[in-house]
């Protein structure tokens, strides 16, 4: 073995991160005037997983020279975190961003080091080992950019770095046309409800004589009038009532003495933000306290502040923190209906307004469930949720698919970067999973 593996290594080398480095930049010790639109701020708590999230601040583009006076960021720049948390990373695309404190970007030189291997390298053990090992701190570990240049880097010859770089890019692509593909299936429900449910398009058409653009067999389910109800003006024949009306909490608490080892386990840090799609859970090995219990397809919804519009369908039966509330419709053509209200904004308004508490303000399903909304005829309800479903089915089915990518990428990730497995042993796989 030991012969193998030296051969497998010949022409590689390790080296200390600075030499091959043709730029590192460094904005600590700024902080630029934040704004709610403009350049996007790149900041430490949106570098996560391998991938840069959503942006949730942004500066001013008359600012944006002023600031980025230390260095601008170059598609493929590799940006690593240096604190809160510390050895984050991610690849910058094309987009003009702006970096804030707490981040590096770190630019490898082109006829010695590719970028794309450096993003992995940088996420394998090894490497965060040697990062944790020069950090400073106690609680919160921080590393200083002098320490950050001095972690050995173990390179292969630079042609094998991009085949590497390709094996473990094509997984991480994969996953994100997934991720990709669940936003449109979301953005495509979320439009629909709001067209039929909230701005009532195909009454409005039915009543100027004009085409809904529907199937007949849907059409006919609308009505071609509205009338007055205490919330206003709605379509002829809904009824004005509350969510509690079609939805229910079942509360199926289970003992910590009760769970089983390995039993799927869901907290408010697995569930994004304004995102139905669940991707995220650990297991409940360990854990000291009681838990409720959900099934697949069920609604989980965060229910302390500023965590309302963390909402998802869950992907899989299993157990959830005391601090997220399951819903499930009392019948199921309600399915649909119930998930657009509760991930709605105009339902996090209504949690907002109710929630009480001091530090951590919370809600309750008393309050949720008299959410005060026009209710269609079962049969409108059941057409939406025949058509939400599948969509949904298509996102669980995503999100299965790409932990499995990632499993197979993470347990390749340390044996190619250490040589332990060679490119040609994995092109292979890497043809399968594109």
């Amino acid at each position: 073995m030991a012969g193998e593996l030296g051969s497998a290594l010949a022409g590689w080398r390790t080296v200390p991160l600075e030499s091959v480095m043709e730029a590192i930049i460094d904005y600590r010790g700024k902080s630029p005037t934040k704004t709610t639109s403009g350049i996007p701020l790149i900041t430490a708590k949106i570098v996560k997983g391998g991938r840069i999230l959503p942006p949730e601040e942004f500066i001013a583009a008359k600012d944006f020279d002023e600031w980025m006076r230390r260095g601008l960021p170059h598609p493929g720049d590799v940006l690593v975190t240096t604190e809160a948390p510390l050895g984050e990373v991610a690849q910058l695309d094309h987009r003009k961003v702006a970096l804030a404190q707490r981040i590096i970007a770190l630019r490898g030189k082109p006829d010695v080091l590719d970028n794309a291997f450096l993003k992995f390298l940088l996420q394998s053990e090894s490497v965060q080992t040697a990062m944790k090992a020069r950090s400073t701190g106690t609680t919160v570990f921080g590393i200083r950019q002098s320490e950050l240049r001095q972690v050995p880097l173990m390179l292969p010859p630079l042609s094998e770095q991009q085949s590497i770089a390709r094996i473990l890019g094509s997984m991480d692509d994969k996953i994100e046309v997934n991720r990709k593909m669940n936003e449109t299936l979301e953005a495509m429900a979320r439009a629909l409800f709001k067209s039929w449910f909230v701005d009532f398009d195909p009454v409005r058409a039915k009543a100027e004589g004009r085409d809904t653009g529907l199937p007949a067999h849907i059409a006919n389910l609308f009505p071609g009038s509205f009338e007055d109800s205490e919330l206003g003006e709605i379509p002829a024949g809904w009824t004005p009532g509350c969510l509690g009306e079609v939805a229910d909490n079942p509360r199926r608490t289970v003992s910590a003495n009760e769970i089983a080892d390995g039993t799927p386990y869901i907290a408010l840090e697995h569930m994004p933000r304004e995102c139905i799609s669940l991707s995220d859970w650990d297991n409940a090995d360990g854990v000291e306290s009681s838990k409720f219990a959900f099934k697949k397809r069920e609604i989980l919804f965060g229910k302390l502040r500023p965590y309302f519009h963390k909402v998802g369908v869950a992907p899989i039966d299993g157990l959830c923190s005391t601090d997220i509330l399951v819903i499930t419709p009392k019948a199921p053509e309600w399915f649909g209906f119930i998930l657009e209200h509760t991930s709605s904004r105009e339902f996090v308004q209504h949690t907002n307004a109710g929630s009480t508490g001091t530090k951590m303000p919370r809600t309750n399903w008393a309050d949720m469930s008299r959410y005060r909304l026009p209710i269609p005829p079962a049969p409108l309800a059941r057409a939406f949720t025949d058509i939400v479903h599948p969509m949904m089915d298509h996102v669980v089915a995503s999100v299965h698919e790409s932990r499995l990518l990632a499993e197979m990428r993470d347990g390749l990730l340390p044996k190619l970067i250490s040589g332990q497995v060679r490119v040609k042993v994995t092109a292979q796989l890497a043809e399968v999973t594109t």
